[in-house]
């Protein structure tokens, strides 16, 4: 009985484990928000990691904060990396893409 029941064990976590090692490493979270303004007015302040600081609550959470920017000035390209206290972290951001008034799309990375 004891032998049965190993056995029944030991198939479930190979078959779980063969089933986590067929799934992608990667995933994708995304988020999107309505605002009530014209896009011409929320668009440069999302495409310009310089004006974060002007309406970003993340940018409060440590005001001794490190900041580094790089890439382009603002848009495809533009990088902004931080480091901070326990609640704001490490971590990296790029724009990827930018559509004016439209679209920017962020890559993320907290360490």
């Amino acid at each position: 009985m004891l032998a049965t029941i190993l056995i029944i064990l030991v198939v479930i976590i190979a078959a779980l484990l063969v089933y986590a090692a067929t799934r992608p490493n990667d995933f994708v979270v995304s988020r999107s928000a309505s605002i009530k303004a014209p896009a011409e007015a929320i668009f440069p302040l999302i495409n310009d990691f310089k004006r974060w600081p002007e309406w970003s609550p993340y940018e409060k959470l440590d005001p001794q904060m490190k900041r580094t920017l790089s890439g382009a000035d603002s848009g495809k390209g533009a990088a902004y990396a931080w480091e901070g206290n326990n609640k704001a972290g490490k971590g990296r951001m790029e724009i990827v893409n930018a559509v004016p008034s439209s679209l920017v799309s962020l890559r993320l990375d907290f360490e």
